[in-house]
């Protein structure tokens, strides 16, 4: 398999890195390399075939501030034969109303959706709306370290296998 650049949007020390670290682990073999979209460049980006953007959600499902800085670069990248996966962290008991909606945000930025790979079904969370849903699916792996942080290396596990087959 080729390398994966995984590029997520947070803190390097919050949550959402954490949760690029334990993707990055299930893959093995050193198939991922991470990146901060606060110092991420668009060659970088353009290393990879295969690609994951992950978020968090601020305030009310906003998409991390690092990606409002970033997304904005989509249209100078050459996403053609491209294949990009998503992941998003949220609160589903605090913010039910725009659970992990940073993560529909950059799916929305995204200027062909038919290279999204990785959607995730959305049974097991209780939530109002998430624009990161998307035909009874998220659009990408929902993550809710807040309230069900027991669940998250399971999700991992099952979403990269799901991963390895669609990024052949």
């Amino acid at each position: 398999m080729k390398k994966i650049g995984l590029f997520y949007g947070g803190s390097p020390n919050g949550s959402t890195a954490k949760v690029a670290g334990m993707i990055k682990d299930a893959f093995g073999e050193n198939l991922v390399e991470i990146y901060n979209v606060a110092n991420a460049s668009v060659e970088e980006l353009e290393k990879y075939d295969n690609l994951i953007f992950g978020t968090s959600a601020w305030g009310i499902g906003d998409m991390h501030r690092d990606w409002e800085m970033f997304i904005d670069k989509f249209s100078e990248i050459k996403f053609k034969g491209r294949k990009v996966a998503l992941f998003g962290l949220g609160n589903q008991k605090l913010w039910p109303e725009s659970f992990v909606d940073g993560m529909g945000t950059i799916f929305c930025r995204l200027p062909d959706k038919s290279i999204a790979v990785g959607y995730w079904p959305v049974e097991g969370y209780s939530y109002f709306f998430s624009t990161a849903e998307k035909d009874s699916n998220f659009v990408g792996l929902a993550i809710d370290e807040d309230t069900q942080p027991d669940q998250t290396p399971d999700r991992i596990q099952r979403w990269v296998q799901m991963l390895k087959k669609e990024f052949i």
